[in-house]
């Protein structure tokens, strides 16, 4: 049985001192921290004995599911052997040497862009700020120091660094610490539910979706432009899936002026979306792909980028030294417990179990939530999905963003022992690619009955057209 301790003693702690990540301060001391204690395959328990299906892999990241003792295996005997070694000084160990060729072997080949270096942080923000460093680097060893400026996406997420938070175009975060810094831009996304017109199909949005890269390219001018940066699906901007047509025309236009083009793939990599990397399941070829998350199935923290050819052999046989590294990168023990979990995903063949097996099967069962009066639009990717809550499913017509119905919603799941995560009214998972059809079975019937709550709630307050 799990064990359960004193939850009002870790919450007096917890609210005493410690800052938590993306959170409101006073809100949360005012009602206390959530105390989780132990996991199992896809499932947590807290402090009180409850158990959890954990629908979100934690934050997008424990691909593998929870307990697996090989890779605790892993990091103890690299401990006992080479805890830690920096990167700098002309030094390697072989953990790093030997995941960077790993994860080389594994990105699909695209060509002049094919990926045969590895550039080592600690997380995924951390590597957008690399790739921001590469990316100008890259384009002043060219001799085009003016080519600086990066286009992202509205509502994409690259972390919250300085940077990273200026590459995602999230208006919260720009709305605290004057971002985006200087010469990074935005255009819109690709979401069709939100922004396609009358009568437009969605092939015909996804072109159109694209060719706003193509018009902000030509308003800021072709040769100032350095880069061009977007997640393959966008994970924590409410999993929005881009129509078939999108990437094809992105990858011409990049082309077409020269752009850099930057996969973020903290969350899209290493089979949630039934491939090894989320750029051969839309069939682009990026210069840089930002990996961090399921490289170890967040057992320990670890990121980096996948350095295309065209990219690297400027930096190496131009550059002389990159002045940018951590003190962390290539660290030995999180390198070794990526490569037992990388191994584990090999054997397993879960990026292949995703796309023929469990991700066809959650992509029926979700589409079956298309039917309850709440969902408007149901949709999945591989392994994520995505729902959004109507007030009106004839008209689409939204709910008010005051009412906050996906956090209603989200407190229903967490109340009966369902992790789900609500982006404004967008319903979203993305679970351990390790789950069972009886699994998946059972995760949606949760999320029916958390529907089934949240539209009672509705109809109580009468926020139904």
């Amino acid at each position: 049985m799990p064990t359960t301790l004193d939850t009002a003693h870790i919450q007096a702690l917890d609210s005493a001192h410690f800052l938590h990540p993306f959170t409101d301060f006073k809100d949360l001391n005012a009602r206390g921290a959530r105390v989780m204690t132990r996991a199992e395959d896809i499932y947590v328990w807290d402090s009180e004995g409850r158990r959890v299906l954990d629908a979100m892999s934690g934050l997008w990241c424990v691909n593998v599911g929870y307990g697996r003792k090989e890779i605790a295996e892993a990091a103890y005997q690299q401990m006992m052997t080479l805890p830690f070694y920096n990167s700098f000084f002309q030094t390697t160990n072989v953990p790093a040497a030997t995941l960077a060729a790993k994860l080389a072997s594994l990105a699909p080949d695209v060509g002049e862009r094919s990926f045969k270096h590895v550039f080592f942080s600690s997380s995924g923000s951390e590597s957008n700020d690399s790739n921001v460093r590469m990316v100008r680097r890259y384009w002043d060893l060219l001799g085009q120091p003016q080519r600086k400026i990066i286009i992202g996406r509205l509502n994409a997420y690259h972390g919250s660094t300085m940077a990273g938070a200026s590459l995602g175009g999230m208006s919260a975060m720009h709305a605290q610490g004057d971002l985006p810094i200087p010469n990074i831009t935005h255009i819109g996304q690709p979401y069709f539910f939100e922004n396609g017109l009358p009568g437009e199909s969605v092939d015909e949005f996804g072109l159109r979706a694209a060719g706003w890269l193509e018009t902000k390219i030509l308003e800021l001018g072709a040769d100032r432009v350095a880069a061009f940066i977007a997640e393959p699906v966008q994970g924590a901007g409410g999993v929005i899936i881009p129509p078939a047509t999108y990437w094809p025309e992105i990858q011409r236009i990049v082309d077409k002026y020269g752009l850099l083009l930057i996969s973020d793939e903290v969350i899209c990599a290493f089979g949630r979306l039934g491939h090894w990397f989320g750029y051969e399941k839309f069939g682009y070829k990026p210069d840089l792909v930002t990996f961090a998350k399921a490289v170890t199935s967040g057992y320990v923290p670890l990121g980096g980028v996948m350095v295309g050819n065209r990219v690297a052999e400027v930096l190496i046989e131009k550059g002389g030294e990159f002045n940018h590294g951590y003190t962390y990168s290539g660290h030995p023990v999180a390198c070794a417990v990526a490569l037992a979990n990388l191994a584990i995903m090999e054997r397993e063949q879960l990026p292949q179990r995703v796309h023929d097996d469990i991700g066809p099967y959650l992509a029926r069962r979700f589409g079956e939530l298309l039917n309850h009066p709440l969902v408007g639009d149901a949709e999945t990717c591989g392994f994520v999905a995505g729902l959004v809550l109507v007030k009106n499913k004839a008209t689409r017509e939204r709910f008010a963003p005051e009412l906050a119905v996906g956090m209603v919603c989200r407190g229903h799941c967490f109340g009966n022992g369902l992790i789900m995560r609500a982006v404004g009214d967008r319903m979203i998972i993305a679970p351990p690619l390790t789950m069972t059809h009886a699994q998946i079975d059972e995760m949606m019937a949760l999320i029916v009955k958390c529907l089934d709550l949240t539209l009672a709630d509705a109809r109580d307050n009468g926020w139904l057209a």
